[in-house]
């Protein structure tokens, strides 16, 4: 630790990043804090400045994830997302918002590392994973040094819950979205062996519908809050007509060669 009582970074900063502060981008895991790194746990212990996502008005799921691992004098910075789920990602304003707001995210975090602090920037699962991280780290990229500690995805959570193999011998697993057109969720759909499909929330109906499309629907589990206090694992068959929340994902597991 540094004299301010910061993490020194553990590798060389960026060329024209000398003296600056390293940026890490620290994977939570799916939900539970035993199944963290080691290395995760111990930067999050001695950090001064933590920063993570949040919808405004809620805590965050990142946030809640290390309640009570950190410094009684960290300094939090919660980055409050414009829009989620209010307009359609379709709407050009998506993107502009979400643009925007990153683009404040890393002028905040910049100005940080250039006056020398050390800043761990919560991930759930791992954050070069589908993670709003990634955002940041690409606009950071070559301005500020930048750590990235990985850990277990979300989806691992999952099927582990659902006491069944993901994939076997020469299963192809295709993760999908469920933002994605109905038509393109078919067509994976029956490409893939084993299916993992994310962002269900509002899109549950369409997924359920495009399952049904590509006779995938019958093999299907739901898994809500996966490794998270509300665990949940049905048959998706056993769900019909349920809203489900953010955190859901539907699995299809693999059914390959094996000895």
């Amino acid at each position: 630790m540094n004299a301010r009582g910061e993490i020194r970074a553990e590798a060389s900063a960026e060329v024209g990043t000398q003296g600056q502060g390293t940026i890490w981008g620290v994977g939570l895991g799916p939900g539970d804090p035993d199944l963290m790194s080691v290395r995760a746990d111990r930067l999050l212990r001695k950090a001064g400045h933590v920063a993570y996502f949040r919808k405004a008005g809620r805590p965050g799921q990142a946030r809640r994830i290390v309640e009570g691992m950190l410094r009684p004098d960290v300094i939090e910075i919660a980055m409050e997302y414009p829009v989620t789920t209010e307009i359609p990602l379709t709407d050009p304003r998506y993107n502009a918002l979400l643009s925007a707001f990153y683009e404040g995210c890393t002028a905040k975090l910049r100005a940080l590392s250039e006056a020398g602090h050390e800043v761990l920037v919560l991930a759930e699962g791992d954050p070069f994973f589908y993670g709003s991280f990634m955002h940041l780290f690409t606009r950071l990229k070559g301005h500020a040094p930048l750590q990235v500690i990985p850990a277990i995805p979300g989806m691992a959570a999952a099927w582990c819950a659902t006491g069944l193999p993901i994939t076997w011998g020469d299963d192809v697993m295709s993760t999908l979205m469920g933002t994605l057109p109905e038509a393109e969720l078919v067509r994976q759909m029956r490409n893939a062996d084993a299916l993992v499909i994310m962002k269900i929330g509002r899109n549950i109906d369409k997924v359920r519908r495009a399952l049904r499309a590509a006779g995938r629907f019958e093999e299907a589990w739901l898994v809500e809050h996966a490794a998270m206090p509300g665990q949940s694992v049905q048959r998706l068959s056993e769900a019909e007509g349920r809203v489900t929340p953010y955190f859901s994902i539907v699995l299809v597991h693999g059914q390959g060669r094996r000895p």
